[in-house]
């Protein structure tokens, strides 16, 4: 048997649509991550170690929507996630993470460290600082283009998918389900990478 790799860089597809100055640094991060990925493989590193390395990778480029870039709450902060799975039943999460780096690296800690499965906000920082994992002020995560999403999604009373183009004054601010968003009221749409 051999090997196979996909990634995807968050919710949504990444539409030729989209403009060039926003398109083409995803494509070209995705591509980047592709890249690792199939040269730790190629060396027979274990999938577990690839998957968290090529997830820590698209959680240090901002243009995606974990880690810096993280898509933020309603109040404008960061409560980032992840999951991580070694196929053998044994899994670890994390959410509501405001300081981790790289928030995959946290779940595979707490898959191999805990009997637990799942850590959350306070006490998964505070796992974190006690694994000695690196921490940043939140003010990392925060970048302009995802102050711009929140803004746009508040104004538009909708959840912005990844790659939803904004809304232009003149368009009817409601068109439900015509680019996959749902209503701001409705909550975030959050996966789990």
């Amino acid at each position: 048997m051999g090997w196979a790799i996909a990634l995807h860089g968050g919710a949504g597809d990444i539409p030729l649509s989209l403009p060039p100055e926003r398109r083409l640094p995803r494509e070209a991060g995705l591509r980047h991550c592709l890249h690792i990925g199939v040269e730790a493989l190629k060396v027979n590193t274990p999938a577990l170690d690839v998957v968290e390395l090529v997830v820590r990778e698209l959680e240090n480029i901002p243009h995606f929507n974990a880690g810096k870039g993280s898509v933020l709450t309603t109040q404008g902060t960061v409560e980032m996630e992840a999951c991580i799975m070694d196929g053998t039943k044994r899994c670890g999460a994390v959410s509501g993470l405001t300081t981790v780096v790289n928030p995959i690296s946290l779940a595979r800690l707490v898959m191999e460290k805990t009997p637990h499965i799942y850590l959350a906000f306070d006490g998964a920082e505070a796992f974190a600082r006690g694994q000695g994992v690196e921490t940043v002020d939140s003010s990392h995560f925060i970048t302009p283009e995802n102050v711009e999403r929140l803004k746009q999604a508040k104004e538009a009373n909708r959840v912005q998918i990844d790659y939803t183009q904004p809304l232009h004054k003149d368009e009817k601010k409601e068109t439900p389900e015509a680019d996959g968003d749902s209503k701001l009221r409705d909550g975030w749409m959050r996966g789990c990478r």
